[in-house]
């Protein structure tokens, strides 16, 4: 696309990607944080883990949402952050496709409620889209974590390309 052959543009879709994958998963952490127990119930009902390790991750899930999605949005850290939000977002659809094709019906819990529910209320196939798209986010971020307004660049502003002088200095 020519338009992306603009640095201009590519950092601008890079500050898009940041906030749109750092906001949601700062939202998703946020929604849980307050309800560690229902984050934990959530994932051991995917039923993946042994029931002590999945409530530690239930427990632990919503601060590194929280920290990841606070780096995002900043810019600092971008590649770090967006390799683990691509982790995440990995691990996400990994156990939302297993459910489903466990035929499991359960809410996905990304967003703080989890647990059972009818089978009519499942939307695995919604849920992995909004993951994958997510994925790609965190995919870009990683491979070009330079973005406009970051912390990233603030602290660590790129060099300016040498110049070659054809001038000769004289003695």
């Amino acid at each position: 696309m020519r338009v992306l052959s603009n640095p201009v543009h590519r950092d601008l879709l890079a500050l898009l990607l940041r906030l749109v994958l750092g906001g949601v998963i700062l939202v998703a952490g946020a929604l849980k944080v307050g309800q560690l127990e229902t984050s934990a119930r959530s994932v051991r009902a995917y039923q993946l883990l042994p029931y002590d390790v999945a409530g530690a991750i239930g427990y632990g899930l919503p601060v590194l949402e929280l920290a990841v999605g606070v780096l995002l949005i900043l810019g600092l850290f971008t590649r770090v952050s967006a390799v683990v939000a691509g982790l995440l977002m990995l691990v996400f659809i990994i156990g939302i496709a297993s459910a489903w094709a466990r035929g499991l019906t359960i809410d996905c819990g990304c967003f703080g409620k989890g647990g059972t529910i009818a089978a009519s209320q499942t939307q695995y196939p919604q849920e992995i889209a909004r993951d994958v798209g997510l994925l790609a986010c965190a995919v870009w971020l990683a491979v070009r974590p330079r973005s406009t307004l970051s912390l990233d660049g603030l602290l660590s502003p790129s060099v300016p390309a040498r110049t070659t002088s054809t001038s000769r200095s004289t003695r």
